[in-house]
């Protein structure tokens, strides 16, 4: 600090007056400095509750203009993040693919056209879309309706081979594949619902679908439906593209998704490395943040949901993934209208009613046996994280915790 005077004022103040003046000015706490240690002190009655061990928890709280912490509880410590993975995926995606992304899904001719009828197979092949329905394969159908055919001599082929054939997550418990996620695939139809339920063969379902939508459309197949892979040679029939990412985003995010999740990860992978793999995908995420200089230390990237045991996340790096996403401002109001608002909507439709977070609050839920997290923006003034970790914790008491915490940062 510098303490200026001129020399006409310095010499009319008495020596032993400007050492006071001087010292006063070095040593006494700035105004700043102990309204931050109020808030601190606030901010950790908020999460003072039973049945969360503090050795097990981290918070992190910083002002988003300065960038400076308000809050610190073991804001290195690696944690399972559960649903708060998510905001790592969102947050790659919209760097690397960006918010107009889309999905497309293809139709493909092997073989010919004479006259009305195609002679040979027509291939559905995808990639990766996670909102494709039984309307859009309808969409494709009127395609190749409108192109003037009306038979189709061959076979009906789903083709998924753009992300690989594993149905789940790594370190997923048993019971999660198909009633946390459907069974994952580059070409999913109705989130796998077919006849009633949930299949375990996407691809399969998918081109029976198909197939049913060519004859309610007009079109006769003389073939079956079955799973295998284009040929390069395949002439485009047809094609159709999904929503903008930023709207997957939002529904992923409000909704806590994990089929969405583990999709984009796939995508990630497919699209920057050339493989559609849970492991490569989550090899990106890390390069893109260490791009973007988020601390990596104690941060394991395992899948994209948050399901598996094996994620963990530090409240550092989440924080450090928030400043920096506000800090942009080609990102900053997409990712804040992709999280759910406090008392408003998805998640967090229920939670912080009546209190300051209420229609303040934006965060990314999480929630695990082992596991409970809320990280996202206060007041458009505070990022902050808190994650909890227990064998199991109580998730009643931890985001009492949370939301406390959330409400004290939106009354500032």
């Amino acid at each position: 600090m510098t303490v200026s005077l001129s020399g006409q004022d310095n010499a009319l103040v008495p020596r032993r007056l400007l050492a006071v003046f001087l010292a006063a000015a070095f040593l006494a706490p700035p105004a700043a400095a102990a309204g931050q240690t109020s808030l601190a002190r606030r901010l950790s009655r908020a999460l003072a509750v039973p049945h969360v061990a503090k050795s097990r928890s981290a918070a992190f709280a910083v002002d988003l203009v300065t960038g400076k912490p308000v809050y610190t509880r073991n804001l290195r410590l690696p944690l399972i993040p559960a649903s708060n993975e998510k905001l790592a995926v969102t947050y790659a995606c919209l760097l690397a693919l960006g918010p107009s992304f889309r999905f497309q899904t293809d139709v493909l001719g092997e073989g010919e056209l004479t006259g009305s009828l195609w002679r040979g197979d027509i291939v559905l092949k995808g990639y990766g879309d996670p909102t494709l329905s039984t309307l859009d394969l309808l969409n494709l159908a009127s395609q190749l309706y409108a192109q003037g055919i009306r038979r189709i001599g061959g076979h009906i082929v789903a083709d998924e081979s753009y992300f690989d054939a594993k149905r789940s997550g790594p370190g997923w418990k048993s019971w999660f594949f198909m009633n946390e996620s459907p069974p994952l695939s580059a070409l999913t139809v109705d989130r796998a619902r077919f006849q009633g339920r949930v299949t375990r063969n996407p691809a399969l379902a998918a081109a029976l679908s198909f197939r049913a939508a060519l004859l309610r459309t007009g079109i006769s197949v003389a073939g079956r439906a079955l799973t295998g892979e284009a040929d390069e040679a395949g002439a485009p029939l047809a094609s159709i593209e999904s929503v903008p990412l930023q709207q997957i985003l939002t529904f992923m995010d409000h909704e806590s998704d994990n089929f969405t999740a583990e999709l984009l990860l796939k995508q990630l992978g497919a699209s920057l490395s050339y493989q559609g793999t849970t492991a490569t995908g989550a090899s990106v995420i890390r390069q893109l943040l260490a791009e973007q200089e988020i601390p990596l230390a104690g941060v394991r990237i395992a899948d994209g949901s948050g399901l598996s045991s094996l994620d963990r996340l530090t409240a550092n790096a989440l924080v450090s993934m928030l400043r920096a996403s506000w800090l942009d401002e080609d990102l900053r109001e997409i990712l804040l209208s992709a999280l759910p608002l406090a008392g408003r909507s998805g998640t967090l439709g229920t939670r912080m009613r009546g209190t300051a977070a209420a229609g303040r609050v934006r965060a990314k839920t999480g929630t695990l046996d082992e596991a409970s997290a809320l990280s996202g923006y206060a007041k458009r003034r505070y990022a902050f994280s808190v994650i909890q970790n227990g064998s199991p914790v109580s998730a009643f008491w931890a985001r009492r915790a949370q939301d406390r915490f959330a409400a004290v940062l939106a009354a500032q």
